[in-house]
């Protein structure tokens, strides 16, 4: 590098950091890595400290899972759209539930009235899970529910529901979202104290490493962090420090890490700055491989693999010039898959208006199909590894999430830090910072604040036929009007007793949805024994 190069990049305005938390020099030189090792902070892909990916080949012995997320009106509808996308080459399923099942409340409650199958599907009991997989076998395709509050009645409700397909559940595979804590920080279905939330967490731990050895038994999430506001570091930082309190929670209530922790995965954002995504996915896989194994003590290699699921980021997406979003979601996707994703979503471009067309669902998965089969990008492990830029910014970004945590734990841990608020203020702080970045114009949205169009041109959009909701209300009436009462009361009963002991949860669960206890009924019952969270104000 010449004196005179080295001179322009110094005096190089720098970057704004308003939407990553983190600056990069115009340059990066062999000297900003002066700290760097190959060995020890890159290694070979499969192995620790998985820098470069999960696995040895990654996508040269298997692409990335097309996991569409999708769900809205009844579950007929939803079915409708699994098994069209299934047919258009999607290889895996993602539901999507409407707010009153998020919430645990049934579709009759008078707080459902105007949600029900809104943004997601209305899911009340076994018989609609039973509609909303008809025809897919689910020994064969994988599975992802995005469920938090509830997500021990929606596991149940889906093996109950392989059990009738006859499906070995040793072979079911796919995830259960299962994460509470990043309810409490950015995203707001709660249901019950955190605490007593983190006891049904543990629990489908304990059932799932028994009965679903296939089954990934949580998926700490960062997407919504990283929506609510955060910058890269932050989502990083936040949704690592929530994993370490899910393996301390486990390892408290009795198991072993290596006994769960292969079950364990991840859900990240995929967002705009297209090489600040690249790295943050690997920082955070190394930073995770370095934590289970140095602090937990984890010896199992697949404790130590940070396998995640990406999605596009929502709240990148705008409602002017839509068409613009097509672009952003193929840049995305692409960062995503470099950064190593074992699973991934793509927005549609009308998602900042509406749940998606048909149309524009398939638009979003042949997305995806063309960086799988036109790009060449899946034919080299870690294409981007070894880049000044890319190991900088991994560096700086695994340096950044290592400082919150050391904050985080000085407080006494991420549950202290949630109570305190002071998690939520980071994040909103973040989010003012960019929003105000917008508005001053530092930060350029292309059609929004930057290359307007005078004359916006309208674009097809899903409406949910309010009918939907009086025809799930009425179907869900006439369940509990047939089904054998004195039953269904029996096992809500046993799932009440059990929340005031310390039994696993998950069997009696089982027992009331076969049954035919709902997902409001059966929430009933555990709100009734650990009463309702309230948030706390962040001021």
């Amino acid at each position: 590098m010449t004196n005179d190069t080295k001179k322009h990049a110094s005096i190089a305005e720098r970057k704004s950091a308003s939407t990553t938390g983190l600056a990069m020099p115009a340059v990066v030189t062999p000297d900003d890595l002066r700290d760097w090792d190959a060995e020890s902070d890159l290694g070979y892909p499969g192995q620790f400290p998985f820098t470069r990916g999960v696995y040895p080949t990654m996508y040269r012995g298997r692409l990335w899972t097309m996991r569409q997320y999708a769900g809205f009106g009844s579950a007929a509808e939803s079915n409708r759209r699994y098994r069209y996308l299934l047919s258009q080459g999607q290889t895996g399923l993602s539901v999507a539930f409407d707010l009153p099942t998020q919430i645990g409340m049934d579709s009759d409650h008078p707080l459902a009235q105007g949600e029900v199958g809104k943004v997601g599907v209305a899911i009340d009991s076994l018989e609609d899970m039973q509609t909303l997989f008809e025809d897919i076998p689910l020994e064969r395709v994988s599975t992802s529910m995005t469920i938090n509050s509830t997500a021990a009645i929606l596991l149940a409700l889906y093996v109950t529901v392989a059990k009738r397909q006859g499906a070995n559940l040793a072979r079911l595979a796919g995830t259960v979202q299962n994460d509470i804590l990043k309810e409490y920080v950015a995203r707001g279905t709660y249901i019950y104290p955190p605490r007593p939330a983190m006891r049904i967490v543990t629990d489908i731990f304990a059932w799932c490493r028994r009965e679903l050895p296939n089954w990934n038994a949580i998926s700490i999430s960062g997407y919504h962090i990283r929506e609510a506001g955060s910058t890269d570091a932050q989502e990083v930082a936040f949704t690592l420090a929530n994993g370490i309190a899910y393996v301390e929670a486990a390892v408290a209530s009795g198991l072993t890490v290596d006994e769960f922790a292969p079950q364990l995965s991840f859900f990240f954002n995929a967002h705009n700055e297209f090489l600040m995504q690249i790295a943050k996915f690997r920082a955070a896989r190394r930073f995770w491989a370095r934590t289970m194994r140095d602090r937990f003590g984890a010896r199992d290699p697949r404790s130590m693999m940070l396998r995640f699921h990406a999605q596009t980021a929502g709240s990148s997406l705008t409602a002017q010039q839509p068409e613009n979003n097509l672009a952003r979601v193929a840049l995305q996707c692409l960062a995503a898959v470099l950064g190593g994703c074992q699973s991934l979503h793509a927005n549609a471009l009308d998602e900042a208006l509406a749940l998606p067309t048909e149309r524009a669902a398939l638009l979003a998965l042949r997305t995806q199909q063309i960086i799988a089969q036109e790009t060449g990008v899946a034919n080299t492990v870690d294409p981007v590894g070894g880049s000044f830029a890319i190991e900088k910014l991994t560096d700086e970004i695994e340096a950044a999430a290592q400082d919150y945590i050391s904050k985080i734990d000085a407080m006494g841990g991420t549950l202290r830090a949630i109570e305190t608020g002071y998690i939520q203020q980071e994040i909103q702080k973040s989010a003012y910072d960019y929003q105000k970045a917008i508005e001053r114009g530092e930060q350029v949205v292309v059609g929004v604040n930057r290359f307007q169009a005078e004359e916006e041109q309208p674009i097809p959009t899903l409406r949910i036929d309010p009918e939907i909701e009086r025809a799930q209300v009425a179907r869900l009436q006439a369940l509990r009007a047939r089904r054998d009462a004195a039953k269904s009361r029996a096992a809500i009963e046993e799932v009440e007793r059990r929340a005031h002991g310390n039994e696993n949860l998950m069997p009696a669960i089982l027992a009331a949805v076969e049954v035919h206890a709902t997902v409001g009924e059966i929430s009933d019952a555990l709100r009734r024994a650990f009463g309702e969270y309230h948030e706390s104000v962040v001021i």
